[in-house]
């Protein structure tokens, strides 16, 4: 059964502008020039609770038919945006058999706030490096690249329906994590957040899978660095207006890290701003100097959802409960293989 998140609506601060005896047009310019406060908590941090959405067709890296362009004018905007939208639609049936099969979920099941562009027209999330493109990549270590051989190679036994065992199934597969370790990045569906906030703690629930990331925001250490978690252990603090956490002590299972960092040596570094009532950014920054030749930062604006719309569980219980399928499926065709059928 699905069951419904409880929304913590936040409140808004309401300014008020005393006239006293100014003109009329004088009190209106400065109220004009007044930006909305910021909301609060109760206990006075800043107030990032609410549902908001990441969803957008805007890469992560610059694409190269616009490798000198950061921000777009409006007219270059909606061209990039409707070639976007057209390489990202699931209904389209002009790729040959294999795409088109990849295509089985159509735009029925996706998230439709996928395919507009961010409101400032920029070409890639990633803001730094400033063209836009992740840093170059550092050789891997002898370690890490048979690490990697061996998880590719459980892959393509897991693809040939030939699995020796259930760890042979990634873990996004086995319903362990999927999009909800940090960072945060669009996916076709199911980019929703929703952020609670009580005193010493922000708590971020992801609507991909089923975590609920807590985070201490009340001056307490990090774990010892020999504890790892699946999404790594977080510790928050405000500075100013905004919420910034950093995260270490992630699980070295291979997959789990962003990008195949190293669990030893990666950290990232999240920054949560509200602007403005329907805006919050996003903004992160990774390191790991044995995976990328230097650190690098994207930026991705959240936007609020309607109220009413509701954030449902997700419950993952396909491929985990399948797994004695799998594996005896694979013991048959080795027999029938070995007897020549």
């Amino acid at each position: 059964m699905k069951r419904r998140f409880l929304i913590s609506a936040g409140l808004l601060a309401v300014a008020t502008i005393a006239s006293g005896q100014a003109p009329k047009k004088a009190v209106a310019a400065k109220a004009g020039a007044t930006k909305p406060a910021v909301p609060h908590t109760p206990w006075g941090d800043p107030d990032l609770q609410g549902v908001w959405n990441d969803a957008t067709s805007t890469p992560l890296q610059r694409p190269t038919g616009v490798k000198d362009k950061d921000i777009l004018t409006d007219e270059e905007a909606v061209g990039f945006e409707d070639q976007l939208a057209n390489d990202l639609s699931r209904d389209r049936r002009d790729g040959g058999n294999e795409i088109d099969v990849n295509r089985a979920y159509n735009e029925h099941w996706m998230d439709s706030r996928r395919l507009k562009i961010t409101q400032d027209r920029r070409t890639s999330l990633i803001i730094d490096p400033p063209d836009g493109r992740i840093p170059a990549l550092v050789p891997l270590s002898p370690e890490r690249q048979k690490a990697r051989a061996a998880r590719a190679a459980a892959n393509n036994r897991f693809n040939a329906g030939l699995p020796e065992d259930y760890v042979d199934m990634s873990l996004p597969v086995r319903c362990i994590i999927r999009t909800d370790s940090p960072p945060y990045l669009p996916t076709i569906y199911n980019n929703d957040f929703q952020i609670f906030q009580s005193p010493g703690y922000v708590v971020i629930g992801p609507e991909m899978i089923h975590s609920a990331r807590i985070i201490p925001v009340d001056g307490r250490p990090h774990l010892n660095k020999n504890l790892h978690q699946w999404l790594g252990d977080s510790r928050g603090h405000w500075e100013g207006e905004t919420l910034v956490v950093e995260t270490t002590n992630f699980r070295s299972d291979d997959g789990v890290i962003f990008q195949n960092a190293n669990p030893e040596t990666y950290k990232i570094t999240e920054r949560f701003r509200r602007v403005d009532a329907n805006v919050l950014n996003y903004e992160f920054t990774v390191e790991d100097p044995t995976t990328w030749a230097k650190p690098w930062t994207a930026r991705i604006p959240w936007v609020k959802i309607d109220p009413e719309e509701q954030m449902f569980e997700y419950a993952c219980h396909e491929d985990n409960y399948d797994f004695v399928h799998f594996l005896s499926g694979a013991r048959d065709r080795e027999k029938r293989a070995a007897a020549g059928k």
